[in-house]
């Protein structure tokens, strides 16, 4: 027994381990997603999240010492967003065609997506750093947690919160537009990209590459304008 926990406490502290954890988690998850027919609540992002803290959890590793293993696939995150603009040239005709109302909806989504989160919060008497690391919840968690540091917030906290958005958005975007029988490839897309970033980038390349290339469309853009507009807000509001 002595021999098996000594094994354990090497490998937990080895990169391989947890990037492996990682991957396998996530899986497992993409399966499970298959096997729903992609149902909404199976989020292969929100069950690999859970399957990989539950691994945490029951082998009682610090979350610094999984980060550090699996950090890699964080690096990923900046390449993945990148090779969006691969499916982007591939249909730049359609989205020149779309162009003046996906720059109308990415106004009033960015103003809204911001707004509601600095009037909510203040109105509840949360506490300006805690304020200041929520208002960028809808832009990609790089771009995220980089605004919050930059305003005095907690990168970690932004990044938490980000991905609470990102898997509510991913959960309730199909249904929602089915509910209000929006079939337009592109405003579903754009609407999920917009509001839910990658998570919702991600499920709606799993509807429509239609729908995933407007998603990351928005998903860039709106990362760019709330980078502009959060630093006034915040400023405005204190």
């Amino acid at each position: 027994m002595t021999g098996d926990f000594a094994v354990w406490v090497y490998l937990s502290r080895t990169p391989l381990l947890w990037l492996t954890v990682t991957l396998m988690a996530y899986v497992v998850a993409d399966r499970i997603a298959t096997a729903t027919n992609r149902h909404p609540l199976a989020n292969p992002v929100l069950v690999a999240i859970a399957l990989t803290a539950c691994v945490l959890q029951v082998t009682g590793t610090p979350y610094a010492t999984y980060f550090e293993g699996a950090q890699f696939v964080h690096f990923l995150l900046g390449p993945a967003t990148v090779v969006l603009a691969i499916p982007l040239y591939a249909y730049r005709a359609t989205v020149v065609r779309a162009l003046a109302p996906m720059l109308a909806a990415l106004l009033v989504g960015s103003v809204v997506a911001l707004a509601s989160a600095l009037v909510l919060a203040r109105a509840l008497g949360i506490p300006d750093t805690v304020i200041v690391s929520i208002a960028p919840k809808s832009v990609t968690t790089g771009v995220a947690m980089g605004i919050a540091q930059t305003l005095g917030g907690d990168p970690t906290l932004a990044a938490v919160v980000v991905m609470l958005t990102g898997m509510t958005g991913g959960i309730l975007v199909t249904p929602l537009m089915n509910l209000l029988r929006i079939r337009d490839m592109r405003a579903r897309g754009f609407a999920a990209g917009l509001a839910a970033h990658g998570v919702g980038t991600a499920r709606a390349f799993q509807v429509g590459e239609i729908a995933g290339v407007f998603a990351g469309i928005a998903l860039g853009l709106n990362a760019f304008v709330t980078a502009i507009l959060a630093p006034l807000a915040v400023t405005f509001l204190r």
